[in-house]
């Protein structure tokens, strides 16, 4: 039975991420075109507004360090391709900076609501800020929201792409604010035998559940 409260449902980490296909400022893209790379698809209120500016120039930036890693970026707004190009234009007279990445125009906020991205509470027709972080087989891996009023670090996403991707090369996991170079985490032992010879294994360890190691 539909109810109109019922809660639209979320994408899920660790499962496929939603399929899309949309115009963009650098043509129709969809998400098949990202197999192989990974995405950081990321919403934003509107165009012309100061704090997603600030985000988008940040973006922009280290959109080189993102493709060093592999990464490609994507943004979205409840705007059309106009209004996008209009305001990537605006952004090059008043603060020198190109947009190098393609912006999802999505006036029928179909993406937008298959990524979870409208959220009533803060505004019934504008997306959120929201990140999603999408790895080289279409697998959603990542997600962060934040208000409409505060805007993100674009230097946390990146530490994160990093931190999946060493995640998934060397097994491990990764402490709080890990930087590439820093010590990761052996995933604990899963048997009781497995963690009496734990200490004894060369890592640098706490306790048989809390081991560190150089990569």
């Amino acid at each position: 039975m539909n109810n109109e409260n019922t809660v639209a449902a979320f994408p899920q980490l660790n499962a496929q991420a939603p399929h899309f296909k949309a115009e963009t400022t650098h043509g129709p893209k969809s998400l098949n075109d990202y197999k192989g790379k990974w995405l950081v698809l990321f919403s934003h209120p509107a165009d012309f507004t100061p704090v997603c500016t600030t985000e988008f120039i940040a973006f922009a930036k280290r959109h080189g360090d993102f493709s060093e890693l592999n990464t490609e970026l994507l943004g979205l707004s409840i705007d059309s391709v106009f209004s996008h190009m209009a305001w990537v234009d605006n952004i090059k007279k008043n603060f020198d900076i190109d947009i190098p990445f393609p912006i999802i125009e999505d006036l029928s906020m179909t993406v937008a609501k298959s990524y979870g991205m409208i959220h009533p509470g803060a505004a019934d027709t504008s997306a959120v800020r929201a990140t999603f972080i999408i790895d080289d087989k279409g697998i959603l891996r990542a997600m962060i929201y934040y208000p409409m009023s505060n805007g993100r670090s674009i230097d946390e996403i990146l530490r994160l792409v990093k931190g999946l991707q060493t995640s998934d090369k060397h097994g491990v996991a990764t402490p709080e604010n890990w930087q590439p170079g820093d010590k990761v985490i052996v995933p604990p032992p899963k048997t009781v035998a497995d963690a009496q010879k734990r200490v004894d294994e060369g890592y640098e360890c706490t306790d048989w559940y809390f081991c560190k190691k150089n990569l």
